[in-house]
């Protein structure tokens, strides 16, 4: 399982940069909406590949057939 960072840089100007790592797909912008909301106005946004990603769920079904000569 990935660790899921919240990294932010705050400039002298003000200006906030947050990095989302850990989080696959765009499920980190649910995370990161409320902090956005405090912090003001969202200049930018970029995408990491992380976020194109797709959640692979893997399963396996197993079929066990018996045959009888009775």
């Amino acid at each position: 399982m990935n660790m899921e960072t919240l990294e932010f840089i705050i400039y002298p100007d003000g200006r906030v940069k947050e990095k989302v790592t850990g989080i696959v797909g765009s499920s980190c912008q649910e995370v990161t909406a409320a902090i956005e909301k405090q912090l003001g106005v969202v200049l930018s946004k970029e995408q990491t590949a992380e976020y194109f990603a797709q959640e692979v769920n893997q399963a396996a079904e197993t079929t066990t057939s018996v045959q009888s000569n009775w």
